[in-house]
């Protein structure tokens, strides 16, 4: 039963889990789960909106392991309570002693610096959670059948395990940061560093500072966000699909925005990333013959469903595509009172109907990708913004080459 005892409870157990429950939390970026029942929602809303930090003697420890005995003299000091905690992790801020700094420090004194970390046993205690999440949300049924559970559930497996991996994290910050990425972006900047990183300015695009900014700041934050999920898909395929709005911080002296998690980067191959963009070209132009048969070839459908199934799945592509679409009026506004915010509800409304006819999940590679997509269009919402969203697409996708 799902009283406010029970669901007090499970909070408390599931923010204990972090990772597993806090990663799931996340479904509610992913369309499909925008008809979550009202007390499983409230659930992840509230495991999200928790903070549970690790032991101080636990900390410790996994200082002394990734830093060494004396990993305290490497600072100048070191915060013991966390600026954040998140699904596998948590983060102090710190200054370097002057022998430690990549930069050498300055007038007598260390940098600043975020230390990251992991919790213990976080990596280990995956597949666990997961089990007890999944045990969770089976229980009396009380999810539809086509949300596959069981293909979401794996999905998230593998995208913790590859966050627990910051050797493989360390890849991505340096990627982002050559010259053929973002390193030559003056709007942009990437961190050095993976477990003891450079200290970021700024504050998150999700605070209630950046929803004061002037409106024609808000426009061009939400700007480059959506821009950059365009970039990482059509010229990088290479994305951090992580939408949270603590991952990216704005620096108003600067006026730069920073990226400070890639843990949750993916690669797409060429083949996949072709077919993808074809499919949202063959969207935007609504040319419906086109995107089914596109939909089959991607593993979106099967070609054995209903017609109720391809109509509620073709029309909520050809809405999602409405910022690109030629025949909009640009720029497209996003927000309350706004087409867009129309658009959202009309998806929603198609949302039942493929949970009650699709036949099969939506392709592995796609989770991430869209959980991305629909969080820089929540963030342009949530800042009221105005995006010429078609001069975006254009600047991207002019130059794509197919094959």
């Amino acid at each position: 039963m799902m009283t406010e005892a029970n669901i007090t409870r499970l909070v408390s157990k599931l923010s204990q889990m972090r990772g597993a429950a806090l990663k799931l939390g996340q479904l509610k970026s992913i369309p499909d789960t925008y008809i979550l029942p009202p007390g499983i929602d409230d659930i992840f809303r509230r495991v999200q909106d928790s903070a549970h930090y690790t032991a101080d003697l636990q900390m410790q420890q996994v200082l002394q392991t990734s830093l060494g005995e004396t990993w305290a003299d490497t600072f100048i000091s070191f915060d013991r309570i966390p600026l954040a905690a998140a699904s596998i992790g948590q983060v102090h801020h710190a200054v370097l002693t002057q022998s430690q700094s990549p930069s050498g420090g300055g007038g007598g004194g260390g940098q600043r610096v975020a230390v990251r970390i992991q919790f213990p046993n976080i990596a280990s205690s995956i597949a666990s959670d997961l089990g007890y999440v999944k045990m969770l949300l089976t229980a009396r049924s009380l999810l539809p059948r086509g949300l596959f559970l069981d293909g979401t559930i794996q999905v998230v497996k593998d995208e913790l395990a590859d966050e627990c991996d910051y050797s493989r994290e360390a890849s991505f910050f340096k990627r982002y940061g050559a010259l053929e990425y973002l390193g030559e972006d003056a709007r942009f900047k990437v961190p050095w560093d993976v477990l003891v990183m450079e200290y970021m300015e700024g504050v998150s695009i999700g605070d209630a500072v950046i929803g004061a900014l002037p409106q024609e700041k808000r426009h061009e934050i939400a700007s480059r966000i959506i821009g950059l999920c365009l970039r990482e898909l059509f010229q990088f395929r290479l994305m951090q699909t992580d939408p949270n709005f603590m991952n990216f911080l704005w620096n108003s002296r600067s006026q730069q925005l920073s990226l400070v998690d890639f843990g949750a980067t993916r690669e797409y191959n060429k083949e996949f990333m072709d077919n993808w963009l074809r499919f949202l070209q063959a969207a935007a132009s609504e040319d419906r013959i086109a995107w089914a048969e596109l939909s089959r070839s991607l593993w979106y459908l099967t070609g054995e469903e209903n017609e109720n199934m391809l109509d509620a799945h073709i029309d909520s592509m050809i809405l999602l595509a409405t910022p690109f679409k030629s025949a909009t009026p640009q720029p497209f506004a996003f927000g309350p009172g706004t087409p867009w915010a129309g658009i959202t509800a009309r998806i929603r409304a198609n949302i039942p109907v493929m949970l009650k006819h699709r036949l099969t999940p939506p392709p592995r590679g796609t989770y991430s990708l869209n959980r991305k997509l629909s969080g820089a269009f929540l963030l342009a919402s949530r800042l009221g913004a105005i995006v010429d969203t078609k001069r975006l697409w254009d600047l991207v996708v002019s130059s794509y080459k197919f094959g």
